[in-house]
């Protein structure tokens, strides 16, 4: 019960913080000062890690963050803090989930009930045609938004490991992507976060995203033809 309170009050604490900092346009103001002490850096960096999903913050903003106070090297850290700022969505919608791994909720009724039926139906069939790990590495290469794509999979009944696994690959591009950019402040404060990545570098990833599918597509409509 403690452990329950104790981490309830971080995560309140870890909210209000955020909500002073407003946005991303205001974290990366702070930044100079945040990266002027490491220890304050990496408290920042966790903090990021536990609200942004709530506040809907884009995921390459933590990556940005590393780059800028730790330099290129930050890549691995950064790629780590993305797919674990990642985890929250997927598991609040596991919760969605029995144990036999069948929707415990209903999805209610209505148009927007409809459309997340359709999704959900879509999910669980592009996991037994193409299998967790490479479902979730090719969504997260694609342009979509990562808060969704963990959502999708956790309705979806995918499995821990795999999407652990398939986010580690899929955001490796943008996690590099974004450090990069945080290491070269000038980009950052010329752009924003929209413009850090190169239009071919989502066009590339969005293509080999498209690849990892085509291969069990295939089989599967050689298996049902």
């Amino acid at each position: 019960m403690k452990r329950r309170v104790l981490a309830g009050g971080l995560v309140v604490v870890a909210v209000a913080v955020a909500a002073l900092l407003t946005s991303p346009a205001a974290v990366l103001e702070r930044l100079a000062w945040v990266a002027a002490d490491p220890l304050r850096l990496l408290a920042v960096l966790v903090v990021l890690v536990v609200v942004r999903p709530f506040l809907a913050w884009p995921v390459t903003l933590v990556a940005v963050v590393a780059g800028y106070g730790f330099g290129l090297a930050a890549a691995p850290l950064s790629l780590a803090l993305m797919v674990a700022t990642s985890v929250p969505p997927y598991l609040i919608a596991r919760r969605g989930r029995d144990a036999d791994g069948d929707l415990a909720v209903s999805l209610g009724r209505g148009r927007a009930s409809e459309v997340l039926g359709r999704v959900v139906g879509a999910g669980e069939r592009a996991v037994s045609v193409a299998g967790g790990t490479r479902s979730i590495a090719a969504s997260r290469l694609l342009p979509l938004p990562s808060d969704a794509i963990s959502v999708a999979a956790g309705l979806a009944g995918v499995r821990t490991v795999p999407f652990v696994v398939g986010s580690a690959i899929g955001e490796l591009p943008w996690a590099v992507a974004g450090t990069v950019a945080g290491a070269s402040a000038g980009r950052v404060a010329a752009v924003g976060l929209s413009g850090v990545f190169d239009l071919r570098l989502v066009a590339a990833a969005g293509l080999a995203g498209l690849l990892l599918l085509v291969g069990p597509a295939y089989r599967h409509y050689r298996s049902s033809a």
